[in-house]
């Protein structure tokens, strides 16, 4: 697989184009709060979103809740234990995607 992460551009943009909060990334991303989320899109030294990070968060903002708990399902099968807010899903486009570009 070959991955190169989103830019902090990249990553504010998303969060521009759904109106989201930076504790409402934080939910969608997995990270703690809103602290956490500026890590990857600002400071100094901005860190990289890995590919699950970004899986999760692009699968949040795509699937439906009966697919994204189908997933859970066969994480807790694996031995997670896992829920996933009802607000991310929710607060998710109704168009089921999100295109952001310049």
């Amino acid at each position: 697989m070959h991955y190169a992460p989103p830019s902090p551009e990249d990553l504010q943009r998303l969060k521009n184009a759904l109106g989201y909060t930076g504790d409402q990334m934080a939910e969608l991303a997995g990270v703690s709060g809103n602290r956490q989320w500026r890590k990857y899109t600002g400071g100094e030294q901005p860190r990289e979103m890995g590919p699950a990070m970004l899986f999760l968060l692009a699968a949040r903002l795509v699937l439906s809740p009966a697919e994204l708990e189908r997933i859970a399902q066969q994480m807790r099968a694996i031995g997670a234990e896992v829920e996933f807010s009802a607000e991310s899903s929710v607060q998710r486009l109704q168009s089921g995607s999100v295109s952001v570009s310049d």
